[in-house]
């Protein structure tokens, strides 16, 4: 059987411990990945420490030119990587080549490194003193991200980290690692020096060796609030930079002037793509007042019930199974728990089995109506294809439904009065909104970041802010006098 290896200093590396690898479309083990710890960050570590000087004195130029041959290896890749997504992950094979080609972008963000890297210069700022200012890189920096976007999401931070000159690691999520490591293969292919990058696979261990490790200058995270909050706290603890965004309840609200098909449509993509497992997923339907619920729920029920669900050889297939059985028994839960709390359970995704793919991890689409704030149905993050509706008398409950929730990813409304949207963006205290846009992920020149228990940390990732997270400012003041003497000063000067 396949064993997925740890790659450092582009050698293969196994471990004695493994974990188990499926195929959620069937149930059937696919593999093992090596489950690696201490000694395997440690070797990480010092192999990206030995490649760090070098790579950070080539010319930002030079660097940028990596950046362009794996933008041409990703589009000429990109059914491959798709497959190896979804061979473990599940996902559709159209839902997979859109991760790529979101990962993709940031590739291309970061081809523009020598601009982004350009500091400001001020002459004579006192008599025969200039001051001038450089971003740095850090050193050692590590990446730890999740089997929802197996490629996207490492792509959020490698191409940043890389090309502002550091080195990287990356620890991907075990439940779908084949895809980093055919990421990594395109990397060197694409001209990467040995070590800049490495890959260790792992679990906890391997988490907690990053956060405790003194040769990683900083760590990128993407993952649930708990775990975000226990690298940011760890990881701040030992001295790092740190950035970990975690999960998210995503609102959409649906104004009375709102197109209902179009809103209806927006939903569905939104809240059933992917099976529901991204953090920017919409999970809570806002629609304001008793008519415009009960014209949207009307056109929710059937589109939900028709939903094509199979696996990703289906072409037609618009969702696909669950990541693992424990994941869909959790989310299959919720559905018993808010059906148990008064919620309407307009279409029942449990149960649901498809012929040829009996072992496989699948739950259709759910939609429960008239779900209030107290369900747990509302309060969690499913990660799941489960949809709630929870109705608004007016626009202003829906702003304080919003507002008092816990995450602050993403948010969006769906509307045709430009005052209302106008307003909506201006007080809704979320960190990333869409007008009549279901998932406002922003594009790869603009950075991605949620607020509250969604985001912990001062920089967003890729985009300009990833180019700050990823370096630090260094200021020099000098001065060339033609050979003037002053003599000594014990005080500021006017200049």
């Amino acid at each position: 059987m396949q064993t997925v290896p740890h790659l450092i200093a582009n050698k293969p590396i196994t471990s004695l411990n493994t974990t188990l690898v499926f195929n959620p479309a069937t149930g059937e083990q696919t593999g093992q990945v090596s489950s690696g710890g201490a000694a395997e960050i440690d070797a990480a570590v010092t192999a990206a420490r030995a490649a760090f000087p070098g790579w950070a004195a080539t010319p930002p130029a030079k660097r940028a030119k990596v950046m362009y041959e794996m933008r041409r290896l990703l589009e000429a890749n990109k059914d491959r990587l798709a497959r190896a997504i979804s061979a473990e992950h599940g996902k559709t094979h159209t839902d997979a080549l859109g991760e790529v080609a979101r990962g993709q972008e940031v590739v291309e963000f970061a081809c523009g490194i020598p601009h982004l890297l350009k500091g400001s210069f001020s002459k004579n700022v006192s008599s025969g003193v200039d001051c001038y200012d450089e971003r740095q890189p850090l050193g050692v920096v590590a990446g730890i991200t999740p089997f929802n976007f197996p490629i996207m999401v490492p792509l959020w931070m490698m191409p940043m980290a890389l090309t502002c000159g550091n080195s990287f690691i990356l620890k991907p999520s075990e439940r779908d690692p084949s895809a980093p490591n055919l990421l990594y293969e395109l990397w060197h292919e694409a001209g990467l020096p040995k070590g800049v990058l490495n890959i260790v696979h792992g679990g906890k261990d391997a988490v907690d060796a990053i956060l405790d490790h003194p040769g990683i200058a900083a760590v990128s995270f993407v993952g649930s609030t708990p775990i975000a909050s226990h690298v940011y706290t760890r990881g701040c603890a030992a001295g790092k930079r740190v950035q970990a965004l975690g999960g998210a309840k995503n609102h959409l609200v649906i104004l009375p002037d709102a197109d209902l098909d179009q809103a209806a449509d927006a939903l569905m993509g939104a809240g059933y793509g992917s099976a529901g497992e991204r953090c920017m997923a919409v999970s809570v339907a806002v629609p304001v007042g008793e008519k415009t619920a009960d014209a949207l729920v009307a056109k929710l029920k059937p589109r939900v019930a028709a939903l094509k669900i199979g696996p990703a050889s289906d072409a037609t297939a618009e969702m696909g199974p669950l990541v693992t059985a424990a994941h869909r028994d959790k989310v299959s839960s919720y559905i018993d728990a808010g059906a148990a709390a008064g919620a309407e359970l307009v279409v029942d995704g449990r149960g649901l089995k498809l012929q040829g793919y009996d072992n496989g991890f699948w739950l259709g689409g759910t939609l429960l109506d008239r779900v209030t704030q107290d369900m747990s149905v509302y309060k969690d993050e499913i990660f799941g294809p489960v949809l709630s509706v929870v109705r608004a008398e007016t626009y202003e409950d829906a702003v304080g439904l919003i507002n008092a929730n816990t995450f602050a990813n993403g948010t969006a409304l769906f509307t045709r009065d430009g005052d209302a949207a106008r307003d909506f963006a201006e007080r809704i205290q979320v960190g990333m909104v869409g007008i009549n846009v279901p998932i406002p992920v922003p594009v790869g020149t603009h950075s991605f970041g949620g607020w509250k228990s969604s985001a912990f940390g001062s920089h967003g990732v890729y985009g300009p802010e990833g180019v700050h997270f990823y370096t630090r400012l260094k200021t020099v003041t000098s001065r060339w006098s033609a050979g003037v003497r002053s003599g000594a000063q014990f005080h500021f000067t006017e200049r």
